[in-house]
């Protein structure tokens, strides 16, 4: 009832959440310099067309009124209609949103269980040379933005080093991401070697807390073999902090994702709205901004409750 009760409560907060991100993300559209319908029609457009547009697009009611209309159709699953392409924004984003999930779920699949891995043996073998090496390498990575090391990749495995991949991950319109595997590993590659060394050096710091605690000092007189004791005692309660740094991390590839693909001219999400923005494509910026904030409110509730039931200290504090 506990959880329950938690589950809810979060919920609730995330609903109020997205609500004022609607708020926000709107009025700082709407406040967006130049002219949406003359974006749209050239510079070259008549006044009267530039009329006749932007009271098709609605563009001539008060923003008040905008507002309500736009937060209506969201929470029917309508997102409007794109300004740009002249479709529904859920046709517009469907190929889109599908390989920029692909693109995320790759590099989720690769970057937890590496950081998991490599935070616990650094952890486990602290001040010893391969958690020193560890720790130059992740502190590098991680001081460089993501586009530096994406640049880097493009250098060293595509142009001047070596020619493996190709260094443009363009996939035709259509087709699935599942079927260019060659097209994803460098922009998958770019966003582990952006996102893993911050969720192993959280860790590896959970873990040497965990390590040096009382009851896992017990457990090792009590001779248990250094295996179970590891992963066992010490590393259910050392991932708590490491399952909120994970969930901030993959939340983040959600956005960072748009860099990304825009410099691997990948057709994601972050390409789209890149090109959504240079063109006022208003209900598609919105749409895919809307998406970015709900994955982040949903990726935190997933990682409290993660954290809740595996760590066996808030498990009881809910009873």
């Amino acid at each position: 009832m506990g959880l329950a009760k938690l589950v809810l409560r979060r919920l609730a907060l995330g609903v109020l959440t997205l609500f004022l991100v609607s708020l926000v993300v709107f009025g700082a559209t709407q406040a967006l310099t130049g002219d949406t319908a003359r974006a749209i029609l050239g510079k070259e457009a008549t006044p009267e067309r530039l009329t006749t547009l932007r009271e098709q697009l609605g563009l001539n009611r008060s923003k008040t009124t905008q507002y309500l209309s736009w937060l209506k159709g969201v929470t029917v699953g309508d997102l409007g209609t794109s300004l740009a392409q002249g479709t529904s924004v859920t046709s517009a984003l469907s190929f889109r949103l599908r390989n920029s999930a692909v693109l995320v779920l790759v590099a989720a699949l690769i970057s937890v269980p590496l950081s998991i891995l490599i935070g616990a043996w650094s952890a486990y073998r602290r001040d010893r040379p391969f958690d020193v090496s560890h720790s130059i390498v992740s502190l590098t990575l991680a001081s460089l933005p993501e586009f530096v090391i994406g640049i880097l990749l493009i250098i060293l495995l595509s142009t001047q080093v070596f020619h493996i991949f190709p260094a443009i991950s363009r996939i035709p319109s259509g087709s699935s991401a599942w079927n260019q595997p060659d097209r994803l590993v460098l922009p998958v590659l770019a966003l582990v070697l952006s996102v893993q060394p911050y969720i192993s050096r959280i860790l590896r710091a959970s873990m040497i807390d965990v390590l040096e605690s009382d009851y896992i000092q017990m457990a090792r007189l009590k001779g248990l073999k250094e295996w179970t004791v590891v992963a066992w005692h010490a590393l259910p309660n050392g991932l708590a902090p490491a399952v909120q740094a994970t969930a901030i991390s993959l939340a983040w590839l959600a956005g960072g994702v748009v860099v990304i693909e825009y410099l691997f001219a990948f057709p994601g999400i972050g390409s789209l709205y890149v090109d959504a923005i240079a063109n006022r494509d208003l209900p598609v910026v919105q749409a895919i901004t809307m998406i970015i904030a709900a994955l982040y409110i949903g990726l935190n509730l997933v990682a409290d409750i993660i954290t809740i039931l595996i760590s066996p200290r808030l498990r009881t504090s809910l009873r």
